[in-house]
């Protein structure tokens, strides 16, 4: 498979197929296909398919095969841009749980759980997220500008909630409540940090679709 990536700040990935290459994506994925592919819907077991429903995202997924040479497209749903992920056989990363676009035929999605409750349940990127394990090209959304930073052993970012877009798999996300009551109450920035600790890479995005609704709302006429 070749691909092309296009068109930010609302990008498209491009995906060329030879005759009988494959890729998945979310139920109703794709945006356009030129030549000749099957679309097949499938689920791929209890157990994943209720992985799915946890990690908020679709049951199903759409399985595209390739029976000529052709190309099939997938758009990012958000402002920002779309990254391709090369993983090799067994390497995984941890996207959030709206994240994923397509892959490439034997890549597998599974769900990622946080090892303490509290990230999940104050953290804002999810006590569920989701895991992307090779080998294979992946394709993930980004919403805003994304920022990658290279963490040490034990060295910590700290983050706004919702803005940690992909992790390594060796990283870990924990929870840090915001120190001194005046921050809490008068700071703006919430009561609890996200904070994720190396080793690994972290990817941070710019925007966050809270983030952008919470600044839109006082200009929308209220709902009667």
């Amino acid at each position: 498979m070749k691909y092309t990536i296009e068109g930010e700040p609302l990008s498209v990935v491009l995906c060329d197929l030879e005759a009988g290459e494959g890729m998945i994506s979310e139920n109703g994925g794709r945006s356009w296909v030129k030549g000749d592919i099957t679309t097949e819907t499938k689920g791929g077991g209890a157990g994943k398919m209720l992985g799915r429903m946890f990690s908020g995202e679709s049951l199903f997924l759409s399985h595209y095969t390739a029976n000529t040479a052709s190309q099939v497209a997938f758009s990012a749903s958000f402002p920002g841009s779309i990254r391709a992920l090369e993983l090799g056989a067994g390497e995984s990363i941890v996207v959030q749980k709206r994240g994923f676009l397509a892959a490439s035929a034997g890549v597998e999605l599974s769900v990622f759980f946080q090892k303490k409750f509290g990230a999940g349940l104050f953290g804002g990127e999810g006590f569920i997220m989701q895991k992307i394990t090779g080998p294979g090209v992946a394709f993930v959304e980004i919403d805003g500008y994304a920022k990658e930073y290279e963490l040490a052993d034990n060295e910590k970012l700290v983050c706004d909630t919702g803005v940690v877009a992909l992790m390594d798999e060796t990283c870990r996300m924990e929870i840090e409540s915001v120190k001194g009551l005046k921050n809490k109450v008068l700071g703006g920035e919430g009561l609890f940090d996200t904070v994720v600790y190396g080793p690994g890479k972290v990817t941070v995005q710019t925007m966050t679709m809270n983030g952008l609704a919470a600044t839109l709302a006082p200009f929308l006429p209220s709902a009667k």
